[in-house]
């Protein structure tokens, strides 16, 4: 059976717009969809099945329905909640950029289009959409077994291994799918940044280049990386799952990153941290220099 392509739905009022859209992804192996304002791209998604769109790239002004509350209803409907919406302006101020940010747009493209820059955001998109749906199906297979555990300290050092615990641990709290995007966004910080010392001004590069992956891998076989650990410990008490993460690394001025700055919402990295502390994660605290990172998902009842 062939893999299905990536399909994305593009909502614009002005046709020009929508095919600088379609000439600039051309050839990268996507299924387009096109609607010319929000309520025919809500009619759309009310009538398509679930999961049938990866990746929603949408105006902000249009007539009938705006970009803004187009993305509320979509993040307001649980079938849709992780579908990555990609916001698109000729110019936002900064409280425009948080209002998107508030509302669940966490990527950003300004009008007109750079065709590298709106590929790079695309795939990064796409790159998060995968990994959340593989969160959630592996999170809801994980055994008898793991679900009776209450203390356990894990040492990883890998994406791979970084993406199996996101995985295991979340299967451990309430709302695994929103718990394991959060802790993936952690864990894997603790490896690139933590331990390799990849910047985000470093990974933004690799991530336009489309190696950010290759390079992470490469790095982790280093001799001198050879020995760099990180940690999670995960402890459940009768209040919450609480979680303690500790990397190799000299830590980072970790104070920029604990809210979503509207400067980086165009930039395809840098917003992990603060999409953890919004999804599930409000008592995320950094510890010290910052290589280490506690916090903790309460259990209801």
């Amino acid at each position: 059976m062939m893999p299905k392509l990536a399909k994305l739905l593009v909502v614009d009022d002005e046709p020009f717009n929508l095919e600088i859209i379609a000439e600039h992804l051309d050839g990268a192996g996507y299924e387009l969809v096109t609607a010319n304002d929000g309520q025919e791209a809500w009619e759309l998604l009310q009538g398509a099945p679930e999961d049938e769109f990866d990746a929603l790239i949408l105006d902000r002004m249009m007539p009938r329905m705006d970009g803004l509350t187009l993305l509320k209803l979509v993040k307001q409907e649980a079938r849709f909640r992780q579908v990555p919406v990609i916001m698109q302006t000729a110019a936002a101020s900064k409280e425009q950029v948080m209002e998107g940010i508030q509302n669940g747009a966490y990527y950003y493209l300004t009008k007109p289009f750079d065709g590298e820059v709106l590929a790079t955001i695309v795939r990064a998109a796409l790159t998060d959409r995968a990994g959340w749906k593989d969160l959630a199906r592996e999170a809801q297979q994980e055994g008898h077994i793991l679900s009776l555990m209450t203390e356990g300290t894990f040492r990883f050092r890998t994406l791979e291994d970084a993406r199996g615990l996101a995985q295991s641990l979340a299967s451990r709290c309430p709302d695994p799918t929103n718990v394991g995007l959060g802790l993936l966004e952690l864990l894997v910080n603790a490896v690139e940044h933590g331990n390799l010392g990849i910047s985000t001004k470093e990974k933004a590069r690799l991530l336009h280049q489309g190696i950010w992956e290759e390079e992470v891998r490469r790095r982790v076989e280093m001799p001198e990386n050879a020995a760099k650990w990180a940690s999670v410990t995960m402890k459940r008490d009768g209040l919450a799952v609480r979680f303690h993460i500790r990397d190799a690394g000299p830590g980072f001025d970790w104070k920029v990153f604990e809210q979503f700055d509207p400067a980086r919402a165009f930039e395809p990295n840098g917003r992990g941290i603060a999409l953890a502390r919004q999804l599930c994660f409000a008592d995320l605290e950094y510890l010290g220099t910052g290589s280490e990172v506690r916090f903790s998902v309460a259990i209801d009842g």
